[in-house]
This record gives structure tokens, sequence and C-alpha cells, in this order.
């Protein structure tokens, strides 16, 4: 659900327009309907908000108050009287406004009804309302006006940095940038110099004085990302850092005293490597302090549409093509898809699909997205184990579920994309019968 989408049930047409100029003006984007007909072919779990006519061709606007069950309604009416605002509020109807509609008190009404009921737990950046961002978010806003150190810990692509800044940005250090640093990308043989700096002459190449990050950072917090690639030496180190409140350049007899807000971060299991011999148990344990989870994508489902919709909307402004939508079939690739490589790989998709993308629609093809090994459902394991040809395995299982699934549905269980299972399909002549939808 993106909160800036409305959809208007109203068959007349002035109505309608105007209330769509209004809205658009206030920067949401606007669906139509004129009846409940018309609006059930629409994904009704998409709106922040619905707005009905109580009187309409066919079945009354109230009848989309139990088809949309998570979505507020907003009823409105011509003929308004108490028995038909008590009996519209009876049925669950959000809120019942009388006809011709005050524009300030509709807007008025919209922001009551879409806000984040969750507002006071959400972080600038980051989008979510499942339960695991919730306190994630209340956890943030607890931990980040502290000093402690913080791990945060997540598979790739999860959003771990955008934690690291959100809790420096409500910090006493927010007003200086914060020093980050990504452990992963620095080789092991400068990652010492990196951090706690050199003098001239400590080694081969050392032609000049160079300062670390970690001196660089006093009175600051720094941010160490993938942590779990630091060397053992590296390690002992930033212990000392952590422990003395001290730092040495290599090459150096002198220590320097340094006030730093340590957050860490890593995908990797920390206890696994202390375990192995990898990893300092006492550095562990100094890093944590508050340790915060990211959920992956795949047990974010409530969110995924969300986060989507916002991706999209930004990639459309970035690539000047206003009004890209998804398709039905697209929608329901993004919400059966893993996605492995989580909010990264989300973004990655939706902005390679608003490029390929024909005219204002990004349709399964236009992702272009690689389901993993893990991801084929047994399809591949039935081929192995089978002493059949791919080519029969391919048109049993199409004739098998062609009618219980989406040609979507189908491509993804084969591990294939739409386009690979449409050539499939001309190639051994099987044709394509009433297309299930969704």
């Amino acid at each position: 659900m993106s909160r800036k989408n409305i959809l208007i049930v109203e068959d007349e047409i002035v109505v309608r327009s105007s209330l769509k100029k209004f809205l658009e003006k206030n920067n949401y984007k606007v669906y139509e309907a004129d009846s409940v007909k018309e609006a059930m072919n629409q994904d009704l779990s998409r709106f922040c908000l619905i707005i009905t006519d109580l009187k309409l061709p066919g079945p009354p606007g109230t009848d989309i108050i139990s088809l949309a069950p998570n979505t507020p309604v907003l009823v409105m009416s011509s003929y308004p009287n108490m028995k038909s605002a008590v009996n519209t509020m009876k049925l669950g109807a959000a809120d019942y406004l009388a006809m011709p509609i005050d524009y300030e008190d509709l807007l008025n009404c919209i922001h009551e009804l879409t806000k984040n009921p969750n507002e006071e737990a959400t972080v600038a950046n980051m989008l979510g309302t499942c339960d695991a961002m919730v306190e994630l978010f209340s956890r943030i806003h607890k931990v980040a006006p502290t000093d402690s150190t913080v791990l945060i810990v997540g598979e790739s692509g999860t959003g771990k940095e955008l934690v690291a800044k959100a809790i420096h940005n409500e910090s006493t250090q927010s007003s200086r940038t914060m020093a980050l640093l990504n452990c992963a990308t620095i080789p092991q043989s400068l990652i010492e110099s990196e951090l706690f700096g050199h003098e001239k002459g400590a080694f081969t190449g050392a032609t000049k004085v160079h300062v670390g990050l970690v001196e660089a950072a006093d009175g600051n917090t720094l941010f160490l990302d993938e942590i779990g690639e630091l060397t053992l030496e590296a390690q002992a180190r930033l212990l000392r850092v952590l422990q003395e409140g001290e730092v040495r350049r290599i090459g150096s007899v002198k220590t320097k005293r340094v006030s730093i807000r340590l957050i860490a971060a890593t995908h990797r299991d920390l206890q696994s490597l202390v375990e192995q011999k990898q990893f300092r148990e006492d550095l562990y344990y100094r890093l944590n302090v508050f340790k915060l989870s990211l959920p992956p994508l795949r047990d974010r489902q409530g969110d995924l549409m969300l986060i989507a919709d916002h991706v999209l909307e930004r990639a459309a402004k970035k690539f000047k093509k206003p009004g890209l939508a998804f398709t039905e079939e697209c929608r329901d690739l993004i919400s059966q898809f893993r996605w492995p490589g989580n909010i990264r790989e989300l973004e990655n998709a939706i902005e390679r699909g608003a490029i390929l993308c024909e005219g204002c629609v990004l349709t399964p093809d236009s992702l272009a997205l690689e389901p993993s090994k893990a991801e084929q459902s047994g399809a591949d394991t039935a081929i192995i184990d089978g002493n059949v040809s791919l080519e029969d395995y391919f048109l049993k299982f199409v004739l098998q579920h062609q009618d219980q699934m989406t040609e979507t549905e189908l491509a993804l269980k084969l591990g294939i994309s739409r386009k690979s299972l449409w050539q499939k399909r001309q190639k051994l002549d099987i044709p394509r019968k009433n297309p299930r939808r969704r």
C-alpha cells in the first residue's frame, strides 16, 4: 500500500474530476472507478484511502467496505441524514461527509485517515509497518540519544547503513557527518593503517603521517560496516579503543585519547566466528552492548508492496517518467519472489524495469528477475530424479498447472522468465488457454 494512492468511486464525471484535480494538487496519486463493480478490477490493498459516493449504479458504495477490509473508506452522500450516517458507520466506514464537499474539511479528514498509526515509531528514510520494523524503529529512538555501542545484524541489502545513519541523526553528534568505513572494501594489509593511522616511515610506502579514521572521528560517531571482515590484529587495536579510549598510530610509541560512539554492522554470525577463532570473544562482547536485528525482505510481506511503490515513485522522478505503474502480474511476481538480495535487489530490479519499460507500465519481463536455485520449488529436482527430458517435463508441468497458475507463477516455478515461457509454448505448440488472472 502506498500512502499517496487514493481511489475515487463516483459515477458523476464532474464530481469525480473535481475531486481528482484537487487531490492531485495535494500530491496524491488518484485512481478512478464509476461503480463498485469497476472498482473490483483494482487491487484495493494498494490504496491508502477509498472515497466513494453512497449511491452508485449497481451495488451501493458501502459494499466496497467489506471488499477492502484493511483500507479506510470515506463515504460521501448527496442526501445526508442522521439515519444514513449511522447506518454507514455501522457498516465500517471510516467517515461520512455531506456533499457538496468542503475541500478543506476533506483534506483534514484524509490526513487523519491516512497517517501512519505507528508514526511515532517511524524513522526517516526507512519504510515499514510490520511488527519487526515497528519494534526496530522504537529501539532506534531509545538507543540513539545514548553513547552506547550498537551492533546491527542482518542480511546484505536489508538497510544496515540506513539504521546507522538514523541512530547518528538522533544522537548528540548529529551536527557532524558520521564517519564510516566498509571493512570489506579495504585490503587486510591496509585496514589497520586506515583505521588507526601511521607515522612516517612506519612501513615501506609510509612517506608521510596518516591520521586514522578512529582518531579523525574523535567526538563523533564511527560506523564500521562488515566488521566481521577485520583481521585479528585490527580487532585487538579496536578493543583497546573501546576499553581504554586510546588509539596509537602504527610506528608510534604515543597514544592519544579519543571518544567515539561506535556503531558496527555485519551480515555474518559473529558468535560462530568466535567459536571458529576468527573473531575475538572479548571484542564481540564489547560490540554486543545493544543489538539491532533487521528482518530480511521475504519476512516483511506486509511491507513489500509499500516499499516497491515508493521505489517506483522515486524511479519515475529520477527518469522523468511520470505515472509509472506495475501491472497486476508484475505485482504478483514482486509479492511471490523471495528477494535474496533484499531491498537492494528490489530497488535495482525496479530501477531496471523503469528504464526498460515501454510507456508507463512495468511488466514482469521488464524486471528481468532471475530466481535463485532455492526458489525453483523442486522443479529442477523432479527433472533430475525423473528419467525424462527437459522438454517432456516442461510440457507435462505446464499442462498440469496452467489452469491453476498465472503465467508469472508458471515461469517462477520453472525458474525461467515469462518471455522464455512464451517462446517454449510457441516451440512446443502449447496454446495459452483462458489465462488465469488475479
